[in-house]
């Protein structure tokens, strides 16, 4: 059976909502205002950290900067093994992350030499 539909379809044009669009405006920056808060709001509230992950507070600078190392190291390893995998502009991008990574091990390598000079 076929059906005539007429393209676009028939519509009323009437609107189900009031022609007043203050209060339609109004009602719309209420909603914005209680889920996006102002800048002002979001400075004038205390920051409390978050405690999900955190470091020991105990922790010596030089514990922290060996794990850094380390981390950093481990980085750019994963990234030199994925390397092999790419091509092109891809490939460039994840070699520019590893120049960053090895710049960041460099600098953290320099802070502990600093902390516990080589002899």
């Amino acid at each position: 059976m076929f059906k005539v539909t007429p393209n676009p379809p028939d519509t009323d044009p009437a609107s189900p909502y009031e022609p007043d669009s203050n209060k339609l405006n109004e009602a719309a920056e209420r909603a914005l205002d209680f889920h996006f808060p102002s800048i002002a709001d979001i400075k004038a509230t205390p920051r409390t950290p978050c405690t999900l992950f955190t470091v020991d507070p105990e922790a010596t600078t030089e514990t922290l900067m060996v794990y850094l190392v380390e981390t950093l190291a481990s980085v750019d390893v994963m990234v030199h093994d994925l390397v092999d995998h790419l091509e092109g502009g891809s490939r460039n991008a994840l070699l520019g992350i590893s120049n960053s990574v090895m710049l960041a091990e460099i600098t953290a390598n320099r802070v502990l030499d600093q902390i516990d000079p080589p002899e």
